[in-house]
């Protein structure tokens, strides 16, 4: 297997591994060249040493512009050099992540109590307590009026209802502070992304200009070369022989 030697590390990597100076966007190539002053456009270098200066460079530019990395800074860079979807992860760990028994109980009873199915099996039992006490039973029977009983029924189903409701609330908010958490880190390594990829193009304009002009530099050669074999064929018929 073919290797090569690391102009950083001085280290032996497979020839597939090889990434060369040129070939990496200016500005990282510039940062590159400060923390390795003798590394420029004809040097080489791993691809595993160019993720580890491509994190150290996100994470130098994030923590000039925001301050201090966060967990989820961190992670969005991670996944810019290793070059992982971020979505997908996000995702997975959704997946994976099981809810328990007395959330998903309370996201029911809060989703059934905020319902119009509710209003209606409530009233109806109401109605039919009301008739059965006053109308049926004459007002003799279990819970005559003022309905004592139906009253403090009624207050224990609002004083359990209450917490219950604000625990789906509090999920609620919980979920919505983890969404934004995740949209913040997509959006962030979507920005990183255009940013690297304006500088990638930038590069690429600049590299192709050079070998334009010494496109351009070779052609002016060979014309130069055509023009002085041309004048001298014509000088060559008015000489007189000696």
């Amino acid at each position: 297997m073919n290797t090569f030697t690391s102009d950083i590390s001085g280290k032996s990597f497979p020839e597939t591994e090889k990434v060369q100076g040129k070939n990496i966007r200016y500005s990282l190539l510039n940062y590159i060249h400060e923390q390795k002053p003798g590394f420029g456009a004809e040097s080489v270098m791993a691809n595993e040493e160019l993720n580890t200066f491509r994190e150290k460079y996100i994470s130098n530019y994030l923590t000039t512009q925001l301050g201090e990395l966060t967990e989820l800074e961190k992670e969005v860079v991670n996944s810019i050099t290793q070059k992982t979807t971020l979505a997908s992860k996000l995702a997975d760990e959704d997946d994976h992540q099981s809810e328990p028994l007395g959330d998903r109980l309370a996201d029911r009873v809060a989703n059934f109590g905020g319902s119009w199915k509710f209003i209606l099996f409530f009233s109806g039992f109401l109605i039919l307590w009301i008739g059965i006490n006053a109308l049926f039973l004459h007002n003799k029977g279990f819970d005559p009026y003022p309905f004592i009983l139906l009253n403090l029924f009624l207050s224990c189903v609002a004083a359990l209802q209450a917490p219950v409701i604000m625990m789906s609330q509090n999920r609620q908010e919980d979920k919505d502070r983890q969404r934004a958490k995740k949209d913040y880190m997509i959006n962030l390594k979507s920005e990183l992304e255009i940013r690297a990829l304006h500088e990638k193009l930038d590069h690429m304009i600049i590299h192709q200009q050079q070998e334009l002009l010494e496109i351009q530099k070779i052609q002016i050669e060979m014309l130069n070369d055509i023009m002085k074999t041309v004048s001298g064929e014509v000088k060559s018929p008015g000489q007189q022989p000696n």
